[in-house]
């Protein structure tokens, strides 16, 4: 359904990165209020986005119910989730070591879901975004347990989408394609490979917050042409 975003309240993670943030200045655009999730408390605050902060690694299965917790102390409803938060690693499968694997799953698929658990109680009529990314469409070579991980988000939003349909809670899975975001030059494992240029967080941004207003299911690497062939 169509979703007017004014004085909505919403919990954003990854609200310090560079796609958090401008996600985050779109809601504030729209009038929507935040509660702003990240890892550290200094680039919360360099944000320069409105809201209390709650500073967690998502990866901890305690941060998910302690972002819910203080989103609903200060506002006393929860509207809509973005899930904004992740981490990538490069490389060949063989030179992947367990540690990596597990942070990886942590961050990029168990996070999410065990975010989207303690808020479903609170969330009935809302929305959440899962970011995950062209990779679970296109699984490049040298990045199987990142792609691994997105394509894991995607899946399990579509089965999501089913099972909160009594609860009138909209999925929505969006997959940018690259994005300059820096999060590709901060891998938790291996070397940067070349990589094209990539979109404007601002225009993906956008968009992604129109998908919330329209009701769309999801947007695909193509849903965010023209700049995407």
């Amino acid at each position: 359904m169509k979703r007017n975003l004014n004085e909505s309240t919403i919990l954003l993670t990854g609200a310090s990165g560079g796609l958090g943030t401008a996600v985050g200045t779109a809601l504030i655009e729209r009038g929507a209020q935040l509660t702003l999730a990240g890892r550290s408390a200094d680039r919360l605050a360099a944000s320069g986005l409105p809201g209390p902060q709650v500073t967690g690694d998502l990866a901890d299965p305690d941060t998910g119910r302690q972002a819910v917790a203080a989103h609903l102390d200060r506002y006393g409803r929860l509207d809509g989730i973005v899930n904004a938060a992740g981490e990538v690693a490069f490389g060949p499968l063989r030179d992947t070591d367990d540690a990596t694997l597990d942070r990886l799953v942590a961050s990029n698929l168990l996070g999410p879901l065990r975010l989207l658990r303690a808020a479903l109680p609170h969330l009935d009529g809302g929305f959440v975004v899962n970011l995950s990314a062209v990779v679970a469409e296109q699984p490049p070579a040298g990045m199987a347990a990142y792609a691994a991980t997105k394509a894991g988000l995607t899946a399990a939003d579509t089965a999501l989408r089913r099972e909160l349909r009594r609860q009138r809670i909209d999925v929505i899975d969006v997959r940018p394609p690259h994005t300059e975001t820096g999060l590709a030059e901060r891998p938790i494992a291996g070397d940067t490979p070349p990589l094209p240029g990539g979109l404007d967080p601002a225009f993906v941004a956008e968009r992604i917050v129109q998908a919330v207003e329209q009701g769309e299911r999801e947007v695909a690497a193509a849903g965010f042409a023209p700049e995407v062939a």
